[in-house]
């Protein structure tokens, strides 16, 4: 995969100021000049405004690659999906909601798989449909999640075993089924999707909090295990303004927004080029990590 960089200035406060016209530099040698009023696509437009951002099209080069992404129909998926498939992937959309994803992968001509990550014969066919129709798979995404909140007294045992089920089972289910082509191929990317709360708790959320710190220790393990095959494992965690963030009462996600450094929960599509960048060759020798992609939150 070769990588564009794109040359701009970032100032002190975080956004970026522009030449008049700046370089995106291909290692190819070959050069694409971006004007000044035609914002760099890999960086947030001048301004700073999070619901313009749009990180997909001068970070690198997926061509020839076959990249899944679970819960894919909306937020983060969504966006992540978007990236990829912009960057020349062939991109497989899982989630679900049916009606959501076809949608979604039919504005991004994508493929769009309806499966329920908590079942281990669903997983199976997504990654057999993949490979069957690309003959590899290199990037897998393990997103999907969901949310049964309740303080712990009160929560049921359905709704502690749903979410790790969708979220920890998610995660393990599609990395076991995607391990075997991964070995075969001598490569494979594994990036899951972890949360802050997984590593400091939040009142009324502890099957999430668990579940999302079992994917801290799952990325870790399967880190050490699958490194020899050339496989690298890596999780993000995010702070992006999803359907999940939108659930929380007024008072506190205000409350919360207040602790950020940068004031303010991300643009989903903030999350693409941390992503791509751990689904990158340039990320070959990094693996085990768990990346806090949430403007100095986790500081």
């Amino acid at each position: 995969m070769h990588s564009t960089h794109c040359r701009a200035m970032l100032a002190w406060d975080g956004s970026y100021r522009r030449p008049n016209e700046i370089a995106c530099e291909k290692r190819s040698g070959v050069q694409e000049r971006i004007k000044g009023d035609q914002p760099c696509p890999a960086h947030p437009p001048e301004g700073g405004g999070p619901e313009e951002a749009s990180l997909s099209t001068c970070s690198f080069d997926f061509s020839g690659r076959s990249v899944v992404v679970t819960g894919a129909a909306r937020g983060v998926g969504l966006s992540l999906s978007e990236a990829f498939r912009r960057s020349g992937a062939a991109v497989y959309m899982v989630d679900a909601d049916s009606a959501e994803l076809e949608k979604a992968a039919a504005g991004l001509g994508a493929e769009a798989l309806t499966a329920d990550v908590s079942d281990t014969r669903s997983v199976d066919a997504v990654v057999a449909r993949v490979v069957d129709d690309t003959g590899r798979l290199d990037v897998l995404v393990n997103n999907a999640g969901i949310l049964r909140d309740a303080v712990s007294w009160k929560l049921s045992d359905a709704d502690w075993q749903a979410v790790l089920d969708v979220h920890l089972g998610g995660t393990f289910r599609f990395t076991r089924a995607a391990t075997p082509q991964f070995r075969a191929q001598g490569s494979g990317r594994v990036i899951n999707v972890t949360s802050y709360t997984g590593l400091h708790g939040n009142p009324g959320q502890a099957n999430y909090a668990a579940a999302k710190a079992g994917i801290i220790g799952f990325t870790k393990t399967t880190a050490k295990e699958l490194a020899r095959f050339g496989v690298t494992v890596n999780a993000i965690s995010p702070n992006a303004d999803t359907r999940m963030i939108a659930s929380i009462p007024d008072e506190r996600r205000a409350e919360i927004a207040a602790t950020i450094p940068m004031g303010r929960f991300a643009h989903p599509a903030e999350m693409a080029g941390a992503v791509c960048f751990l689904a990158s060759d340039e990320a070959a020798y990094i693996t085990g990590v768990v990346l806090p992609v949430d403007g100095g939150l986790s500081m």
